[in-house]
C-alpha cells in the first residue's frame, strides 16, 4: 500500500461508501432530501469525520443538513458495527454547494456567449 494513502484516507473512503448506502436505505427522516456524498475527511487521530455532501435543490440544504446531523449517532453506531473498527468517528455533516456554484458560473458564461453572439450578429 502506497505511504500516501494513510490508514485515515481508507477510512473516509470506506466511510463514504457505507454512508451513502445507509443514508438511502435506513434513514426515514422527511427532513433528508436524497443527498449525495461527496466527499468525508477523517481527523489523523480518527476521532472525527467531517461528511460533505450536496442536495438537486439549495432549498432542501439545511433541512437536510440538520436532518442528517439529528441521525448521525444512529448513523455512527451502524457504522461501527460494519467498520469492525475500535473507534467510530464522530460525524458531522456539512452542505457542500461547490456543484451549484459551478452549474451557475456555465449559466452565466453561456449567457454571456450567447449575447455575444446576438452582439457580433447585430454588428454585420
Amino acid at each position: 500500500m502506497p505511504a500516501d494513502y494513510s490508514r485515515s484516507d481508507r477510512l473516509a473512503t470506506r466511510i463514504q461508501r457505507e454512508l451513502a448506502q445507509l443514508i438511502r436505505e435506513e434513514l426515514k427522516d422527511p427532513r433528508i432530501a436524497n443527498p449525495s456524498i461527496l466527499d468525508v475527511q477523517v481527523t489523523r487521530d480518527l476521532s472525527q469525520a467531517k461528511v460533505y455532501f450536496s442536495v438537486l435543490d439549495e432549498a432542501d440544504a439545511e433541512d437536510t443538513r440538520r436532518g442528517l446531523n439529528a441521525a448521525a449517532g444512529f448513523l455512527q453506531r451502524h457504522l461501527g458495527r460494519v467498520l469492525k473498527a475500535r473507534q467510530t468517528p464522530k460525524l458531522s455533516f456539512h452542505f457542500d454547494d461547490t456543484d451549484i456554484r459551478g452549474r451557475r458560473m456555465d449559466e452565466l458564461i453561456d449567457s454571456v456567449i450567447a449575447r455575444d453572439k446576438r452582439r457580433s450578429g447585430e454588428e454585420d
